[in-house]
């Protein structure tokens, strides 16, 4: 998901170049915050299925001149694509229903031949749409891709049917894992995740689970989304994790405290879900916008009409930094974060060719250390107002699992 139009990364011939520089023509309006107007390219908006408008990748002129990605980098002893492609939003249940799905699977595998490697899903994503979706447009390229998929909250793995709460008891895990093979039409899950930390089951109860899989050749490697730093750490004692997936973008920096230097420590992986702050960091969403039913960017309390306007500043600095850079401001926020580590790999999701094409770019965008240090600094001295979930949700996170008995 990201801030620039179909029409402009689709014309055929256009150099990659001169997109990003027409990008960050556009970045450079004036951003109004807690005025009554905003200029033509912020004013309000209706935002569906991610930013901006235009085709999916089936009504797309031919693209001959978008970068292709180059980097790899490691998640523990695992080897993926330098930015990855989340497929939360494919179904069209989370930001509003998408273009078809014939365009979903098109896109995944544009997305292959541009380079991605590493590929994002659930089992909760639709439910099991997600996978569906990833699972066909991987076929005849399955030895070329990283896929990484979840595990963890109580669906019928059979219907689909969500349950309520967690469930990582470990039949329940292999159950999840074998309908996970038959939707992604593959043999093996090269990177599975426990979605949240089950509070009922020990995790050397999941961890032994994953090590009978992994003995099965169904799972290659695995990892933990969102967990508690002293569940990481008994978890990693039973069977290596490759990497962990917790939110991290500008907006939310939360793992620096804990989670990063541990997997610093461990030789862990760090893989970033909402890596554009559900699109916010691309400079798409303001005050004024207005988002089609369906879309659940509206319940989270950082995008409440009170806090949004204190939190325009980082959609500023973002555009600042896209003028001096030649990029985008969704190039921006990734650069930044690819920056970090060289084991930080995001995984925006999307379901537009442009905002793929966009997001691959950044591959280009680079900072000196001086200019990383100034970043920073810039950004640590803006304070983000509301919590980045609803609390509901964020009382799954940081999770620290039972002990087993002994």
């Amino acid at each position: 998901m990201s801030s620039t139009s179909d029409h402009d990364t689709d014309t055929a011939g256009r150099s990659r170049r001169r997109f990003l520089q027409g990008a960050a023509g556009l970045a450079a309006a004036p951003l109004i915050v807690g005025g009554a107007g905003t200029s033509p390219a912020f004013g309000a908006t209706k935002s569906r299925g991610g930013s901006g408008g235009g085709r999916g990748p089936s009504g797309s002129r031919a693209v001959t001149a978008s970068t292709t990605l180059t980097e790899r980098r490691r998640l523990g002893r695992l080897k993926v694509s330098g930015i990855g492609l989340g497929t939360q939003t494919m179904p069209g249940n989370l930001y509003g229903p998408v273009t078809s799905r014939k365009d979903m699977v098109a896109l995944v595998r544009t997305a292959v031949d541009q380079g991605v490697t590493f590929f994002d899903s659930a089992e909760a994503y639709g439910p099991f749409e997600a996978e569906r979706i990833l699972g066909e447009g991987v076929r005849g390229v399955r030895d070329d891709v990283v896929i990484a998929t979840k595990f963890g909250w109580n669906i019928d793995p059979d219907t689909g049917q969500q349950l309520g709460g967690l469930n990582s008891q470990p039949d329940h895990i292999r159950r999840a894992v074998d309908g996970m093979l038959r939707r992604l039409r593959t043999d093996r899950i090269d990177l599975l995740y426990q979605h949240r930390v089950d509070p009922t089951v020990p995790i050397e109860d999941v961890a032994d689970t994953i090590k009978d899989l992994v003995r099965a050749g169904k799972v290659l490697h695995w990892g933990l989304s969102e967990p508690g730093p002293q569940t990481v750490r008994r978890a990693h004692a039973v069977h290596p994790l490759a990497a962990i997936q917790n939110e991290y973008s500008m907006v939310w920096r939360g793992p620096e405290e804990q989670i990063l230097p541990l997997c610093r420590e461990l030789g862990i992986g760090f893989v970033c879900w909402a890596p554009l702050a559900y699109g916010f960091t691309t400079g798409t969403i303001n005050p004024y916008t207005r988002f089609v039913p369906g879309d659940f960017r509206p319940a989270l309390p950082r995008n409440s009409a009170e806090n949004m306007p204190a939190n325009m500043p980082l959609v500023q600095l973002l555009l600042d930094w896209g003028v001096r850079k030649g990029a985008t401001p969704a190039q921006i926020s990734l650069a930044w974060l690819r920056a970090q580590q060289p084991w930080i790999v995001p995984i925006p999701s999307t379901t537009r060719l442009s905002h793929l094409l966009e997001n691959i770019g950044t591959e280009e965008v680079t900072f000196s250390s001086e200019e990383l240090r100034e970043l920073t600094t810039a950004l640590d001295a803006i304070t983000i107002q509301g919590a980045r979930l609803p609390a509901g949700v964020l009382r799954l996170s940081g999770v620290e699992a039972p002990p087993r008995p002994r």
